[in-house]
C-alpha cells in the first residue's frame, strides 16, 4: 500500500512541477483531404475527392514525459462528386488532438496523436439534382487518429483519419416515393504545419 501512495505522490509531483517546464507553441497548419462519401444505400455513386485545409495551430507539450495537446481552427474544403455533379462541403473544424511524442535525439521526434474534432459548416448545404435533394448537416462531430514526424523542433509533417461520427448530410429521392438516405464524409488528411 505504500509503494502505491508513494508512486501517486511521484506522478502528483511531475504533474505540478513539469508544466513550469512546459512548451507553447503557436504555428499555421494546411494539408490535403482526400474525402471518401459513402451512403446508407447503394442509390448514389460517389468517388473519392481531395480538398484542403489551413489555419492557426498550438501545440503544448511537457518536455521529460513527451505527452501534450494541440488544437487548431482551419478552413477545411472536402469534395464529392456524386452522378457526375460535384458536392462541396466547406467547414470551420476544431480538431483537439492528445499527443504522445518520442525522441530521436534533437533533429526528430516522431508522434501518435487522437482526439475529436468539431466541425461547423459554412458553405453551401443545398444541392439538387435530377430527382435528388442532397443537404449538409450545420455541425459535425468526429474523432482523429494519426501520427507523424517533427523535423528540427519547428517542421511537423504528418497524416491521420477523420472518422464522422453520426451523418455529414442526408439526400431526400423523390420517385413517387420519397425516401431518405444518409451520408458520411470520412476523409485521410495529410498535413504539414510550422511552428514559430
Amino acid at each position: 500500500m505504500k509503494k502505491v501512495f508513494t508512486l501517486i505522490l511521484v506522478a502528483v509531483a511531475m504533474c505540478v512541477t513539469l508544466p513550469a517546464n512546459a512548451q507553447f507553441k503557436f504555428g499555421l497548419k494546411g494539408g490535403l483531404n482526400i474525402t471518401s462519401m459513402s451512403f446508407s444505400e447503394d442509390v448514389l455513386n460517389a468517388s473519392n475527392r481531395t480538398g484542403f485545409f489551413i489555419g492557426p495551430t498550438v501545440k503544448f507539450t511537457v518536455p521529460v514525459v513527451g505527452i501534450g495537446l494541440d488544437a487548431s481552427a482551419l478552413f477545411d474544403q472536402r469534395e464529392a462528386e456524386v452522378n457526375d455533379k460535384t458536392i462541396k462541403k466547406q467547414a470551420i473544424n476544431i480538431p483537439v488532438n492528445l499527443r504522445y511524442g518520442i525522441g530521436l535525439g534533437s533533429m526528430a521526434s516522431i508522434y501518435f496523436a487522437a482526439g475529436p474534432q468539431w466541425g461547423f459548416n459554412i458553405g453551401s448545404k443545398n444541392y439538387s439534382f435530377s430527382n435528388t435533394n442532397w443537404k449538409f448537416k450545420d455541425s459535425e462531430f468526429s474523432v482523429n487518429v494519426g501520427a507523424g514526424v517533427m523535423l528540427l523542433s519547428h517542421l511537423q509533417i504528418g497524416a491521420n483519419y477523420n472518422i464522422v461520427c453520426g451523418k455529414s448530410g442526408e439526400t431526400t429521392i423523390v420517385d413517387g416515393v420519397q425516401s431518405l438516405i444518409r451520408g458520411r464524409s470520412n476523409s485521410w488528411q495529410i498535413s504539414a504545419a510550422y511552428y514559430f
